[in-house]
């Protein structure tokens, strides 16, 4: 199977991070930004860097972007440029396309365009520390997608007792429990028979919805 190929336009702390972590994964990387200092820096970690202004379609036509399977605008700090930049693309014939907001209004521009998918990781960040700072605990959240997470949450009193397939979490609440940890023991195939203990903690797989709706009910509980 051939590598995927990337482009890049704009060398921020997002863009940057971006095409080093898809050149180590193995993809061909090409990264634009107008700042020649930026170009240099990065110039040895992906397959070709270019000084060149995104919104130059000349520009992009002559590194040959066009050949590119997809393409991350990730410019931020000028809305016009990340405008420009997507509708070169679009114009080069690449259909694959996303983009990275800094705002709301902002994503609602790049939405209006008809990119694939907008990038918002200051606000996706956000939401993420919300999360762990109203459950309390810092276990990392695994986002499957825009809906659905894995999450560790803690048991309720009224679970106490009650086995899995008592308590039936997927009909009640839409959750799959993948593990439980019991102190610092997980029990990583837990079976139906399994009773949940005082102060266990699952480890669950559904809509982040669902996810809140126990977080709050925990909330009270504790």
């Amino acid at each position: 199977m051939k590598e995927k190929q990337f482009a890049v336009l704009g060398l921020g702390r997002f863009g940057e991070a971006l095409a080093i972590t898809l050149s180590e994964l193995g993809c061909n990387v090409v990264v634009v930004d107008k700042d020649e200092e930026k170009i240099q820096n990065i110039a040895n970690l992906v397959t070709y860097a270019v000084q060149a202004d995104v919104t130059d379609i000349n520009a992009l036509k002559s590194i040959g972007l066009r050949n590119v399977d997809a393409v991350v605008v990730s410019i931020t700090s000028d809305i016009n440029s990340s405008i420009m930049g997507i509708v070169n693309a679009q114009e080069l014939g690449i259909s694959e396309i996303y983009g990275k907001a800094n705002n709301a209004q902002h994503e609602k521009v790049l939405l209006k365009l008809g990119v694939k998918k907008v990038f918002s990781p200051e606000r996706d960040m956000g939401e993420r520390v919300a999360h762990n700072l109203f459950s309390g605990d810092f276990i990392d959240i695994l986002e499957l997608d825009t809906d659905h997470s894995i999450v560790e949450v803690d048991s309720l009193h009224v679970w106490e007792g009650k086995t899995l397939e008592q308590l039936d979490l997927r009909e009640s609440y839409g959750l799959n429990v993948i593990a439980i940890r019991t102190l610092d023991v997980l029990n990583a195939s837990p079976l139906a028979g399994d009773v949940i203990n005082s102060g266990d903690k699952l480890i669950v797989m559904g809509e982040n919805r669902s996810i809140n709706e126990i977080n709050k009910l925990s909330r009270k509980d504790h």
